[in-house]
C-alpha cells in the first residue's frame, strides 16, 4: 500500500503548531539575548585579565563545552529543586540553552576582541579613555564584527537544541509534533512540517544576523 501524504492533517493541527512555534520562538530568542550578553561579559573578563572572573569564565567554558546540554538540562530543571532552587520548565529550558550559548559566545567575543588591533587599544587610551570607555565605545563595535558570523552559528544552534527541552516537558514545536506522532501516528506529515517550520526560522534568523552584519560594517565601507 501507497503512503499517502495528508495536507488535511497538518492544517488540523496548525493552531497546536503555531502554538509549538511561538514558545520555541521565544524561548531561543530570550537564550539568545542573554547568551550573547554574557558572551561579551565573558570574552571582556578574559581579555583584560580580570582577576577571579577571568578564571571563572575560563572554567565555565571549559565544563559546558565538554558535557552534554541534555545532562545540563536535567541538571537544571531536576537537580536545582533538591537544594532549593527550583524553576519553571520555560525558564529551566532558557537557562539551558542561555548557559550552553553563552559558554560558546564567550569564545567568538574572545576571537573578536583579540582581533583589534593593539595600536587601536594604546591609542584609545592615550586619549583619556578609561578601559571600560574602550571596551565599549570601541572593543565592542570591532569586535562584535568580527565574532557575528560565529555568533550567528551559535544562535542557529541555540534554536535547534531548543527541541531538547521537550524532554523536560515543555510545550515547544518538537514537543507538540511528538505529542500528535503518539496520537495519531501520523509521522510523515508532523516531521514534515516541523522540519518545515525550522527551515524557516533558521533562514529568518540569518537573514536577521545577515542585515545586522551589513549595517554595522557601512562605515567600513569605500563605496
Amino acid at each position: 500500500m501507497g503512503i499517502r501524504f495528508d495536507f488535511g492533517y497538518i492544517l488540523a493541527n496548525g493552531t497546536a503548531l503555531l502554538e509549538g512555534l511561538w514558545m520555541t520562538v521565544l524561548v531561543s530568542l530570550i537564550s539568545i539575548l542573554l547568551a550573547a550578553a554574557i558572551g561579551v561579559a565573558g570574552a571582556a573578563a578574559r581579555v583584560f585579565r580580570v582577576p577571579v572572573l577571568s578564571q571563572f569564565f575560563a572554567g565555565y567554558v571549559e565544563f559546558v563545552r565538554n558535557t552534554p546540554l541534555l545532562a545540563q538540562l536535567f541538571f537544571i530543571f531536576y537537580g536545582l529543586p533538591s537544594i532549593g532552587m527550583g524553576l519553571s520548565v520555560f525558564w529551566s529550558g532558557v537557562a539551558a540553552l542561555t548557559i550552553w550559548g553563552g559558554a560558546y559566545n564567550v569564545e567568538n567575543m574572545r576571537g573578536g576582541f583579540l582581533a583589534v588591533s593593539k595600536g587601536m587599544r594604546e591609542a584609545a587610551l592615550s586619549l583619556g579613555l578609561k578601559p571600560l570607555h574602550y571596551l565599549w565605545l570601541v572593543a565592542i563595535p570591532l569586535g562584535l564584527r568580527v565574532a557575528i558570523p560565529a555568533m550567528l552559528n551559535t544562535s542557529v544552534s541555540v534554536l535547534k537544541n531548543s527541541s531538547y527541552l521537550q524532554a523536560i516537558g515543555f510545550a515547544e514545536l518538537t514537543f507538540v509534533a511528538m505529542d500528535r506522532v503518539a496520537t495519531d501516528f501520523r509521522t510523515l506529515e508532523m516531521f514534515a512540517a516541523i522540519g518545515t517550520l525550522y527551515l524557516a526560522l533558521v533562514l529568518l534568523l540569518s537573514f536577521a544576523v545577515r542585515r545586522l552584519e551589513w549595517h554595522l560594517q557601512r562605515p567600513f565601507r569605500t563605496s
